[in-house]
């Protein structure tokens, strides 16, 4: 990560390699020497000094989120002054994401926690900021209430337009609970009405001309869904769709409005997996499929020409792809790939007239950089590398590996083995991932990676009711939390000590969210299997979660979700299982979690602790569920080295 010292990262354009087109710097070694010490902590607990860089539609400026003293920031500077950074400083705000409106103004939507009538909401806003950082505007300051960052719509015509879902009172029985949308001058915050709103209907979407041409309506005491949708912006809205319950399907819905009346683009599953159709809206039938990978689901679009174009589609298989439909796009990527060989290279902004690319250059193994791309110079130039004290080298090796789990079911699962030594019973740490419904594949992971630099081989199993995998590998998990869900990590760990990779007899399981309730459950349940366990930000107690979820708007829905995860909630909840615990744990939560509430590790120290049994807590006061602040990385890596030194030493 570079750091807010001078901007290093940024400075100038170096062409590399300029005799070879497309070289994107020296090479990284395949097999780089040992390092004498191990890497810092501070190393792999560092932010990413810069994600998900956008370039203004005409090339010359970059809005990217950055770390700055173990803080992000929200920036904005040219391309060819990058000594004059603006930085926005969002204060307790999360920066939730960004796109450029037009050459001279950006959206930005943010959102915080905060007190409403004795209780702690999460508020989302939009703001409107110029291109030099100077002016921000709060859009619908006096008329938003909890949500109001819902962009339907971005003009394209180069004018500071868009157009914004939002709720305009808290109370259920008013009108303005269900969103409106209005069409917002982002230079001033002045607004005009577009769409009243529906009772019901909380999402709304609109077409590239910035038509509200669809939305979806939920009744949390009925579990009942609708569909409306109409035409044109003349025309009445008409419900096309209606469906009932747990696994209620309001049959396709456009993912792209095409410029052709009555045509659009949809996700649909016929085959099993998420593919990509083109759609009817007249019948809401979908044609001969457009794009699919066989065993995988699709991810998402890519549009263009304010979303009116498909130019290419994501999905992943052992690590994420792109599809580019955009012959241009394709060629580029094309070119790049071949130079810069094992390594992955992303495509991820350009201007409007592709004439400057944004590249991501890394891979499983390392880190890496962006870089700037002009393909009539056909040359990289490194733009921002990401972590300083990493810098761009090749580190730990990661691979997929599938083994069977013991009903037959296929699995796959990433593993990454400790550079330069061999893969042969090594210390294992078996790392389910979160979720449930999400996915591991080959990708950077600062857990894994630095893990891996201590000398553990880490298996993250992509266990049934992982997303990516089609429909019905996702329904295998269901009411499967800690049952056959926990057997896959078991049996994942046979296939780990079968295989000849990791000694058995020195396994520790390490998780966080639904993966530290894996951990949780593992240390009441599978003792044979671990020497000890680690969970951050972990489920303990199934009901209370229940009950937390259940508390925030159409709850009904978020209850009948828990309800479904096992035959018996309190039986799978480790909390309720503190006596039968039977390996040292190590417990870490954030305080200003709002998606575990800290409540759930607090609750399982107090049953450990009435119990006799050994454990270390850590409660982080400023720490939230998606390790937003570097000092909460770090030490929580600092903690877990130590806790895995004294009790699994590698």
């Amino acid at each position: 990560m570079m750091r807010y010292r001078g901007f290093r990262g940024l400075l100038g354009w170096t062409a590399l390699f300029a005799a070879s087109p497309l070289a994107a710097t020296e090479p990284a070694p395949a097999n780089p020497p040992p390092a004498v010490a191990p890497i810092p902590v501070e190393s792999f607990g560092q932010l990413p000094f810069m994600e998900a860089p956008k370039l203004s539609p005409d090339g010359k400026r970059v809005a990217a989120k950055i770390a700055i003293k173990g803080q992000q920031r929200l920036a904005i500077f040219a391309l060819d002054d990058t000594q004059h950074v603006g930085v926005i400083n969002p204060g307790a705000s999360d920066i939730n994401g960004w796109s450029w409106v037009n050459n001279d103004w950006l959206i930005a939507q943010i959102g915080a926690t905060a007190p409403v009538e004795g209780d702690s909401w999460y508020l989302r806003r939009t703001l409107g900021i110029s291109a030099d950082g100077k002016t921000i505007t709060m859009l619908g300051k006096d008329d938003a209430a909890q949500s109001a960052d819902d962009v339907l719509w971005i003009a394209q015509d180069g004018s500071p337009h868009v157009r914004i879902a939002l709720q305009t009172s808290i109370y259920s029985d008013a009108a303005g609970f269900w969103p409106e949308v209005r069409d917002y001058d982002v230079t001033n915050g002045h607004s005009t009405l577009v769409q009243r709103s529906v009772e019901t209907v909380m999402d709304w979407y609109a077409d590239p001309a910035g038509t509200v041409r669809l939305g979806m309506g939920y009744d949390d005491a009925s579990r009942s869904y609708r569909l409306l949708y109409r035409d044109t912006a003349k025309q009445t809205f008409r419900t096309v769709s209606r469906a009932r319950g747990r696994d209620a399907d309001l049959g396709n819905t456009p993912a792209i409005f095409l410029p052709e009346s009555g045509k659009a683009l949809a996700f649909d599953d016929a085959d099993g997996f998420n593919a990509l159709y083109p759609l009817d809206l007249a019948t809401l039938k979908t044609g001969p499929k457009l794009f699919g990978v066989p065993g995988y689901d699709i991810d998402s679009v890519i549009t263009g020409d304010g979303g009116s174009r498909l130019v290419g589609v994501r999905y992943t298989d052992t690590r994420e792809r792109t599809h580019w439909f955009d012959s241009k796009l394709a060629d580029v990527q094309a070119k790049i790939d071949a130079a810069v060989g094992a390594r992955t290279a992303q495509i991820v902004s350009w201007s409007r007239d592709f004439s400057v690319l944004l590249v991501r250059v890394g891979g499983a193994d390392r880190l890496g950089a962006y870089y700037v791309f002009r393909p009539e110079e056909g040359v990289m130039h490194i733009f921002a590398t990401l972590n300083d004290g990493l810098g761009i080298k090749a580190y730990a090796p990661v691979s997929t590996i599938h083994y069977k789990a013991r009903d037959g079911l296929d699995i796959a699962a990433v593993l990454t083995v400790p550079h330069g030594k061999p893969a042969k019973a090594l210390p294992l740490i078996l790392m389910p991932h979160g979720g449930p419904f999400a996915r591991d594949d080959e990708r950077w992971d600062w857990w894994a990676q630095f893990l891996a630099s201590r000398g553990y081989a880490v298996l993250q199993p992509n266990y049934r009711g992982s997303s990516g995998y089609g429909g019905d590998f996702t329904k295998k998990g269901r009411g499967q939390w800690g049952l056959a869900m926990q057997d896959d990590l078991t049996d994942a760990v046979k296939w780990a000590a079968e295989s000849g990779l990791a000694d058995a007899k020195r396994v520790c399981i390490v998780g966080g969210s639904y993966g530290g309730y894996a951990a949780f459950r593992a240390a009441g349940r599978d003792a044979a299997v671990y020497r000890c366990a680690v969970s951050y930000a972990g489920v303990a107690d199934m009901p209370a979660m229940l009950r937390y979820d259940g508390a925030f708007l159409n709850g009904g829905r978020a209850k009948d979700y828990f309800r479904e995860q096992a035959p018996d909630l309190k039986a799978v909840s480790p909390v309720y299982d503190a006596a039968h615990f039977a390996m040292p744990i190590l417990i870490l939560h954030g305080k200003k979690d709002t998606v575990v509430p800290v409540a759930q590790s607090r609750s399982m120290v107090a049953r450990l602790k009435a119990a006799g049994k050994p454990y270390r807590y850590v409660e982080q006061p400023l720490g939230d569920h998606h390790f937003s602040r570097e000092a909460d990385r770090a030490q929580f890596l600092t903690e877990l080295e130590a806790f895995l030194k004294e009790n699994n030493p590698a």
